[in-house]
Formats: C-alpha cells, structure tokens, sequence
C-alpha cells in the first residue's frame, strides 16, 4: 500500500525551476530516501508534503489523500525533524521534551525512554544552549518520535553525528521500521541510504535521475565496474569489465602474467557522478 504518492510536482521560486515534474512514491512500512546535493530541492519535496509550502504544479499525496488537506488525526501521527526546528534553549532536553506530551497528551515516562535511546538519558538536566550540535541533533530527533508516529520525515538525520551516534540512530531507526513506520528521509550521504533504505531517489537540479532499490541500482551499473592489473613487469593497466575486456582478462590470468588485481566497487556515489557529472557536497 502506497503512503506517500507525489505526482508530477513542480516548484518554481522566484523564476528558478526548484523541482521539475517529480514522480516517485513511498510504500508503507519502508524506508525511503532521497538523495542528493544540497540545494537539489530535497528540503523542498519534504516542506511540500508536510504542507509548509505550496507546490506550483502537480500532487502530493498521504494516505490517500492531499497533503495541504490532512486532517488533524493524520497529522497526530507524523513526525517531523528539521534542522530549522527550533528547540528552548533555555530549557533542559527533559523539559523541551515535556511541552510535546503535554502538547500530545503522551505518558511522560515517554521522555526517559526517547531520551535513552538517542543517547541523551545522562543529559537530561541540562539546558539547549549548553549541549553540542550532535547532542541538539539527537534532541530533534528525540522529538520527532516521542509520539510513535506512523510517518516519519528526517531531514539529514546524521549530517552532526560521529559515527558511533550514527550507528545509534540507525539502529532506532531500523526499530521504527520493524513497528510499520514509514520513513521518509533525506540525505547526501550515499553510505547511509545503502545500509538503511529499502528504495531511494537520486535527486539533480530538481529532476529524479533515478530510483529503486539501492543494490539492483549498483547491480544495474555493474558494467561500469572498473579493475586495475599490475603486471609482473610493473606496468598498470585499467579495464572496465565489459564483455569484450572480460576476455582479455581471461587471457591475462591464463599467461600468469598478472601480480595483483585490485577492483573499484560500483557504488550509489559513484552512479550519481556518472548521470549527473558532479559530486554530492
């Protein structure tokens, strides 16, 4: 079942095409991402659907119905981490957290489990303005999902984040999959959308360049894979394995005239420089 359809959409801001006929779609329970270079239009899809701003063309569509119209008991159950949401930074990560409960009518005993599973449990007293950029991160994170929702927006989730964090948050993300979440997230972060994402989306100058499952993308290019051989006379020859240069290698290991073999691995970074001629920061 599709939880998240957009169709054609279009984003036009002060003359400039921001988004230019954006077709994909998010099945329920996965894990999605959309991947691209900052200024793609990533952050731009997301606000759409959340309704915080408006498309020029086309449709966004949750559960069935359009984004600008959910109603309240849609929206209860979603969740949302930007970067530009604002935390209180003269108050505690405990009490930023309370305000959402009380807001939501959610058991306080909610906070101290959020807060552990981000990490912050020993935190818990001290004030926003005191933490790090990584600890803030982790609040909005904590924030987001307090509330359990069924749908969940994360925009660059571990762009402040040492990999140990990383890794903590991936893992309470897997969790939320396993309780039929759905995950909506954006990332530059090739690496991280291959470990965590059942489909994504490769975004360029507002235009999906391609989507699907991030192995049968890299199995797609799999022509592209390219090895270098050292000889035993010391020179270095390159191939790309097409069929054709499978046979010279063929021929190559027959002779025994080749020292070592060393491949470089078709990745989700690599495909996006090869449509797109440029790289993700």
């Amino acid at each position: 079942m599709k939880c998240i359809e957009i169709n054609e959409l279009s984003k036009v801001i002060a003359g400039k095409i921001i988004l230019d006929k954006v077709t994909f779609h998010v099945d329920e329970g996965e894990i999605f991402g959309l991947l691209g270079p900052s200024g793609a239009g990533k952050t731009t899809i997301m606000n759409i659907l959340c309704g915080q701003r408006k498309a020029t063309s086309g449709q966004t569509i949750i559960n069935g119905i359009k984004s600008e119209m959910l109603p309240d008991d849609v929206l209860k159950n979603i969740g949302i981490m930007f970067d530009d949401y604002s935390l209180y930074d003269r108050l505690s990560c405990f009490d930023n957290l309370l305000l959402i409960t009380d807001i939501l009518k959610i058991d306080k005993n909610e906070i101290f489990n959020v807060l552990r599973k981000v990490g912050l449990e020993d935190s818990k007293d001290k004030a926003v303005s005191k933490l790090s950029k990584g600890m803030k991160q982790r609040l909005l994170f904590a924030r987001a999902i307090i509330h359990k929702p069924k749908l969940l927006f994360l925009d660059e989730p571990t762009s402040s984040l040492d990999p140990s964090t990383t890794l903590l948050i991936h893992n309470v993300i897997r969790d939320l999959k396993k309780e039929k979440t759905t995950v909506f997230l954006t990332t530059h972060n090739m690496h991280e959308a291959h470990k965590l994402c059942d489909n994504i989306a490769l975004l360029s100058n507002g235009k999906i360049v391609e989507y699907g499952n991030p192995d049968e993308i890299c199995l797609k290019y799999q022509s592209e894979l390219e090895v270098a051989l050292t000889f035993d006379d010391g020179r270095i020859e390159k191939l790309f394995l097409t069929n054709k240069n499978i046979d010279i290698l063929y021929n190559y290991l027959k002779n025994n005239c080749v020292k070592s073999i060393h491949s470089s691995d078709v990745n989700l970074e690599t495909i996006f420089i090869k449509l797109t001629g440029k790289g993700l920061k």
